[in-house]
């Protein structure tokens, strides 16, 4: 009871001077909330909107077996931790103008992988949309969209074609994300390559930063969350080949390279 007492004090007094602070602060903050909240018997979860990063207000998160829920104007869940500490929750998410959302939350050990999740804002039934978030750590993950003998879509060159047909929509350069990507018209006969560089560890080809940054990449098309990815854990290495397009399908690879 104690230690509550001094988080709850230490949390209040950092809560005053943070309100002016930089956006790291206030995920710092987050983040503090977040532990107290676990020690209170909650799990805290976070919608973002993929193409901007602004909090989701008023979505409606439906956990099975747990209940429905609002985000608040920070795009926060509360919801009780399960009884099982490894427990898989189907999760459905709807908000006004974003894609309808359903995707399975799964527990470590009691807690979440990554307690943030960034939702596409509807896009046509055609387009397809990648969005990477990530935690604190490393501060800049860039995402890569390659149209094998076409284009390089990154951080240097983030639009191709005036009609954007495929675009860097969201560069992060301060960790979290999202960082986002849409492409407009997928070519059957071509193949795409989506992959994401530890720029902050661009340097050192044996990091394990990238491994353990809690990267979850969401492709978005078909008017739906197509596929969760989280990078794997246990490699060296400072890219993560993720996934490729071939003859208009989406095929998963998610191996870490030097």
């Amino acid at each position: 009871m104690r230690s509550t007492v001094i988080i709850q004090f230490l949390f209040a007094i950092m809560t005053v001077h943070a309100s002016a602070q930089v956006p790291q602060t206030r995920d710092f903050m987050k983040q503090i909330g977040d532990s107290f909240n676990e020690l209170e018997g909650n799990l805290t979860l976070y919608f973002f909107n993929a193409l901007n990063g602004e909090p989701i207000q008023n979505g409606v998160v439906q956990m099975l077996d747990i209940g429905q829920f609002e985000t608040d104007e920070e795009g926060k869940i509360l919801f009780p931790i399960p009884d099982d500490p490894s427990a898989n929750i189907p999760v459905g998410f709807r908000a006004r103008g974003f894609v309808d959302t359903d995707f399975t939350l799964e527990l470590e050990a009691g807690t979440l992988f990554l307690n943030r999740f960034s939702v596409s804002p509807k896009i046509d039934i055609k387009h397809v949309r990648f969005v990477l978030d990530w935690g604190e750590k490393p501060k800049d993950l860039d995402a890569h969209l390659v149209k094998r003998g076409d284009y390089h879509i990154s951080y240097r060159d983030k639009r191709k074609l005036a009609d954007g047909t495929a675009e860097l929509d969201r560069d992060d350069t301060n960790g979290f994300g999202p960082e986002t990507i849409t492409v407009k018209k997928i070519s059957p006969d071509a193949v795409y390559d989506y992959y994401i560089h530890d720029y902050s560890d661009r340097s050192d080809s044996k990091t394990e930063n990238l491994s353990k940054s809690r990267a979850v990449v969401k492709v978005f098309g078909e008017g739906k969350l197509l596929h969760n990815i989280r990078v794997p854990q246990d490699g060296k290495g400072n890219v993560w080949k993720v996934l490729e397009i071939r003859k208009g399908k989406v095929v998963l690879v998610s191996n870490i390279t030097q």
